[in-house]
């Protein structure tokens, strides 16, 4: 298995279980801006960052596939997220992402992302950060005072960004790097090298 796909799943299972604490009242939590890409610069709902969450883990086996970004009916995803059972829809998109992933074994073919063609490589590791950083900033802004990142994700991560963190900030994906503490954990090195406070609200 490609380590890049393993670590989506990872990333996949621990964002799962952190947007299974929202409540219906908790939709409207307003969150900052998670990167500095192109419409990214205003707070959102929560609601909509896992509306949008959904939706690209729904066109992953597509892309995958060699399908183009953006073929599948969003409203109709939406209408599933907002019936009874949101965190059924959620596990089943995820569970179908990561079942294509696991099965992906050629990291150099290209594929077509919403973004431009790129390598699965590269897809699935910028899905992997994405994933962390709402599972992270989703977790904050519910009243948790841990991180949900656990260190055997966030190691291999700052292992396979941190060598291009610079072209990672080009793509308005990372932030400017932050200073790390001696003896700081591979979560808050991970976030801090992307530009991210591990306590983002300050507790």
């Amino acid at each position: 298995m490609l380590r890049e796909a393993e670590l989506f799943a990872f990333a996949e299972a621990v964002l799962v279980e952190v947007l299974g604490r929202i409540r219906k009242p908790d939709r409207d939590i307003l969150l900052p801006p998670l990167s500095d890409l192109p419409g990214a610069s205003e707070e959102t709902a929560l609601w909509s960052v896992v509306e949008q969450y959904a939706y690209d883990d729904a066109c992953v086996p597509g892309v995958l596939a060699g399908d183009t970004a953006g073929v599948l009916d969003r409203q109709e995803l939406r209408r599933d997220l907002d019936g009874a059972e949101p965190q059924a829809v959620i596990v089943r998109v995820a569970e179908a992402a990561s079942a294509a992933a696991r099965a992906a074994s050629d990291g150099d073919a290209l594929v077509h992302a919403s973004y431009g063609v790129v390598s699965t490589r590269h897809y699935l590791l910028r899905l992997t950060v994405n994933r962390s950083l709402v599972a992270h900033y989703v977790a904050a802004y519910l009243g948790s005072t841990a991180c949900p990142l656990p260190e055997e994700l966030a190691r291999p991560m700052l292992e396979l960004t941190q060598p291009d963190a610079a072209q990672w900030r080009a793509l308005g994906i990372f932030r400017e790097p932050m200073p790390v503490p001696d003896l700081a954990s591979w979560r808050d090195t991970f976030l801090l090298t992307a530009g991210h406070l591990p306590h983002p609200l300050g507790h």
